[in-house]
């Protein structure tokens, strides 16, 4: 290691020397050159001045489009065209801090009162800006309010750095825009982050301490409660904040504002309409799904980026069913950029030393700054009357001597003898005299005497008017005061950040990210609404009914568990409980308003309808099965675990499943009913359970002409009805009421399986056929197409009569929780209705 350097300097050398060689200490060069470097870039590059918060290449480009005429009433000129100007002029550093800096002014995601009017890409929070030869600029109106003034000696200039030109040391700032927008910066040995907020609060807060120069932090803080945000968002926790007000540093936590809506007939989702300050909608999409992919975030089911420069930021995070939305979003919060911190730094320069404020000593700066400027700028404007004045009286006298006044320059040799014998005949200055000579004679009329007399009188009032103002600390506050309230009025926007007091502790801890697997009910409505209650409670009342619907199927599961949708050619359907809308507590009767189709959840053939519901648990009861050809079947409850869809009968040609039910005991009956008005019961135990591929047994013994139209199970121990309701077989579905008859289920006698059963009811002229019936636990109800409800007669004691005449037609009969409904043989279950159960 050497101690010593050499180099060369530029001192002027003596004749007798070609080239003095200095020897200097290296570590006294390397202190001079870093500190050198160091105040560079503390003082003209990272730091903003408090007064205008401007750092220097903000300041110059704001002044040089002035300068060079760029105000909002203008067009646009290329980015490259401003950039060169002052890099040419006033900015001794590359052309890439320069556009930089224009481009941060003209994001309306980065300032919250934007100075650049920017046309073209200037980019986003995720994207860099197009390049400086494809984008234009112009000044925005809120910058008219920098630089408004400037011209009227209200700051102070400096040479630039080669001497050719001029700059200002500050800007006039007709508003507080380091608070309004905030900044940041890095130099050496220390930083800067100031956040933005909002211009009306901001200008309140100033105006009051411009009344109140004593005013206290909690005072200014019932105007300034908290940052404002270009990009809105919430702040969790204002501690920070205070500590930022009253000592210059501080953090805050900044969360994206998400609304839980029903982003899919089936699903809820996270819509993230505003996210925290410098996060954009990419950073949080890769972050997601980096998440996801690892397994570290569950929950999700798919994402979706629907910003666009219309509706503004979308993102649309769609949640898997069986999981809680909030606390996925305390998952988001805590593991993606949605929470962010910032860190307030407010670090600026005083007087040319950098300084950490506090809230209260930013808005003085600012305060004191602009009372001086209106007093530098009233000062100019009286000097600026008052010249004006001089030469209005030394017009007004050569008007009242205008004849005298021609024949003294008429008279003279030159005009330097001519300005001299005016100043001496007429007693004028020399500027009074030169004004004279060089007025034109056209305006030494009698009407410019009465203009110029005019004039005088309202320049003598504004120079007294100035007068005052200058000599008075409370009036010049006061317009101060006044000019603020104008600016806030003409710029001033509605807050956009939601400030919580609150510390915002994650819920996570309480709230479990999954929902439980509890034991729930699966019910299926005779109009095809398929919902799950929120346990497995017993339903009392009317709990068979639903919004005047009846229940076609009901089936015990667990929220996280599976149910099969049985059709009628013999398929079972597997469907995700916790993916079914969720009804009300069973203790009070269900409704399934809130029901979705289930043909939202099954895809069926041509032809094929849903029959009912089955529980597919391997050690559950099993299904009885019972088609229109009077085939029976039990079956095995060995469901294949890898397959959303599987047959469970083996149809022969022109048969289908017509009743399905879950088999809770042998002792059970199983019961067909027939169109020809047949009812056999028989018990469960004389058929044995088959596979899946099986065919079935014989149940009923059918007539060539007759088919089955309705099959359950029931529990002979339980009073029970049967519900048989009788017309034209020829008849459309729907179109007639017929006529019904309810008779007590113990009237009919068992028999054994395959056998011809008994007569139900005798059919009357003008009926041939039965076009409904239902058997199951009293009472029984009946309801419409639409789900309202029909009155059913009374029971009577006979099995085989007749039935009485119904008010309107019947297109499902149910009964108490447990049985299954009746719905026409030759129809599926019809489409929800919005008069009814919609």
């Amino acid at each position: 290691m050497f101690d010593m350097a050499r180099r060369k300097t530029t001192t002027p050398l003596p004749d007798d020397f070609e080239e003095r060689i200095v020897d200097i200490d290296v570590s006294a060069e390397m202190r001079t050159s870093f500190l050198e470097y160091a105040y560079s870039v503390i003082y003209q590059r990272a730091l903003p001045d408090a007064r205008d918060g401007l750092k220097p290449v903000q300041r110059r480009i704001l002044y040089a489009m002035s300068e060079m005429g760029l105000r909002p009433d203008r067009g646009h000129v290329k980015s490259s065209r401003v950039v060169g100007d002052v890099m040419g002029k006033l900015h001794p550093h590359g052309d890439t801090p320069i556009y930089d800096a224009l481009v941060r002014q003209a994001q309306p995601f980065s300032m919250r009162l934007p100075l650049i009017d920017g046309h073209g890409n200037f980019g986003s929070p995720d994207d860099m800006p197009a390049a400086m030869r494809y984008t234009e600029a112009r000044l925005a109106k809120a910058a008219m309010l920098m630089v408004e003034s400037i011209d009227e000696e209200t700051v102070d200039f400096r040479p630039n750095y080669d001497g050719q030109e001029v700059e200002p040391t500050v800007l006039p700032s007709a508003f507080p825009n380091l608070l309004v927008n905030g900044t940041t910066g890095i130099a050496v040995g220390m930083a800067t982050n100031m956040a933005p907020h909002n211009l009306v609060e901001v200008v309140a807060a100033a105006r009051h301490l411009l009344k109140h120069p004593n005013a206290s932090l909690d005072e200014l803080m019932r105007f300034i409660p908290g940052p404002d945000l270009p990009t809105g968002g919430t702040i969790i926790g204002l501690d920070g904040v205070r500590d930022a007000y009253q000592n210059g540093r501080g953090t805050f936590r900044m969360r994206a504002k998400v609304t839980i809506e029903q982003v899919t007939p089936r699903r809820k989702g996270l819509v993230v309409t505003e996210l925290p300050f410098n996060v954009g909608p990419e950073r949080v999409v890769t972050k997601i799904r980096e998440l996801v992919q690892s397994k570290k975030l569950s929950g999700i089911a798919d994402l979706r980026d629907l910003t666009d420069r219309h509706k503004g930021l979308r993102l649309v995070i769609e949640i898997k069913n069986g999981f809680i939305p909030e606390a996925v979003l305390d998952e988001l919060y805590r593991l993606t950029p949605m929470e962010e911190t910032f860190g307030i730094n407010n670090v600026a320069l005083v007087d040319g030393q950098p300084r950490t404020l506090g809230l209260r000593e930013l808005l003085h700066v600012y305060v004191n700054h602009r009372i001086d400027v209106v007093r530098r700028r009233s000062a100019f404007r009286r000097r600026k009357r008052e010249e004006r004045l001089h030469l209005v009286e030394g017009l007004v006298v050569a008007l009242l001597n205008i004849d005298e006044v021609i024949q003294v320059i008429r008279s003279s040799d030159d005009s330097a003898e001519a300005r001299r014998r005016l100043m001496e005949i007429f007693e004028l200055s020399e500027t009074q005299a030169v004004y004279i000579l060089d007025t034109p004679l056209r305006r030494l009329t009698r009407y410019d005497k009465l203009e110029l007399d005019q004039e005088k009188a309202t320049l003598i009032e504004e120079i007294a008017a100035l007068t005052a103002l200058l000599s008075s600390d409370d009036k010049l506050r006061a317009l101060v005061s006044k000019e603020l309230a104008d600016v806030a009025k003409a710029y001033g926007t509605p807050r956009r950040t939601v400030l919580m007091e609150s510390s915002g502790v994650s819920r996570t801890a309480a709230v479990a990210l999954e929902v439980p697997d509890d034991p729930c009910r699966v019910l299926l409505s005779s109009t095809g609404l398929l919902a799950r209650t929120l346990d497995a409670g017993p339903i009392s009342g009317e709990g068979e009914r639903s919004n005047h619907d009846v229940l076609v199927s009901v089936v015990d599961s667990t929220v996280r568990g599976e149910i099969g949708v049985v059709t009628s050619l013999g398929r079972v359907i597997r469907v995700s409980v916790v993916d079914l809308p969720v009804l009300p507590s069973s203790a009070s009767p269900p409704s399934l308003s809130g029901g979705h189709p289930v043909s939202e959840y099954v895809t069926l053939g041509q032809g094929e309808t849903v029959i009912g519901l089955g529980a597919l648990t391997p050690d559950g009861p099993g299904l009885a099965l019972g088609t229109a050809q009077g085939v029976v079947k039990r079956v095995v409850p060995d469901y294949p675990a890898n397959r959303d869809d599987f047959e469970v009968i083996t149809l022969k040609e022109g048969d289908r499943v017509v009743g399905v039910t879950e088999l809770t005991s042998e002792a059970h009956d199983l019961v067909f009913i027939t169109s020809d008005a047949q009812l056999l019961r028989f018990p469960a135990s004389s058929v044995r359970p088959q596979g899946r591929p099986a065919g079935g047994m014989a149940g009923i013994r059918l007539d060539p002409a007759a088919t089955v139209i309705w099959f359950g199970a029931l529990d002979p121990a339980l009073p029970s009805h049967v519900v048989t309701v009788a017309g034209s077989a020829t008849a459309l579905p729907g179109t007639q009421t017929g006529n019904a008859k309810v008779a007590d289920y113990a009237e009919f006698p068992a028999k054994g399986r395959a056998t011809g059963g008994v007569r139900a009811q005798r059919f009357l002229k003008g009926e041939d056929a039965l076009i409904i019936a239902w058997a199951g636990p009293a009472p029984a109800k009946g309801v419409t197409e639409t789900g309202r409800p029909v009155e059913l007669p009374t029971e009577i004691g006979r099995r085989d009569g007749s039935g009485s005449p119904l008010p309107h037609a019947v297109t499902a009969i149910g009964g108490a929780l447990g049985t299954t409904a009746a719905v026409p043989a030759a129809s599926p279950p019809p489409a929800a209705e919005e008069d009814a159960s919609l």
